[in-house]
């Protein structure tokens, strides 16, 4: 049986939908309060990450693969630049603000500033999962060679 002791399995299982749905609130309410794209993805992440921990390798990769990471963190960035790019085709300059800015203190109010957070979230999720992987891969290529 790959992973940690039933303790860390059943906690894991508990708190992975709350770490997510903390990181993906930090997301959208990054304009709000202190937060945003960045640390919102590292929570993201951070939920897969200590999956891999409690689960071992083999049950992460069945809920995110590498491949599938990399599409995340690669979606994230064209989020990014399609919006950047739409300010140019818009109004004729890098990341001009197209939306409309809506009421303080309300979940639309800051123009591209949450789509932005999104994409920023997304590529800092994949990214950093994907690094993570690659790690680990890099251990267990570490340990086959071993002499034993």
């Amino acid at each position: 049986m790959k992973g940690m002791t039933i303790i860390v399995k059943t906690i894991t299982k508990f708190l992975s939908p709350l770490i997510i749905l903390f990181g993906v609130y930090i997301v959208l309410h990054g304009h709000l309060t202190p937060g945003g794209g960045f640390p919102g993805g590292v929570m993201i992440a951070s939920c897969f990450i200590l999956l891999t921990l409690a689960y071992g390798k083999e049950i992460a990769y069945k809920k995110l693969k590498r491949s599938t990471s990399s599409v995340i963190e690669s979606l994230g960035v064209l989020i990014f630049l399609i919006l950047a790019l739409l300010g140019i085709f818009v109004g004729g300059y890098f990341f001009l603000n197209f939306l409309p800015l809506g009421h303080p203190l309300k979940i639309i109010s800051a123009g591209i500033i949450p789509l932005c957070y999104i994409g920023v979230g997304l590529e800092v999720a994949g990214a950093i999962f994907a690094v993570f992987l690659a790690l680990v891969l890099f251990k267990a290529g570490e340990e086959k060679e071993k002499p034993q």
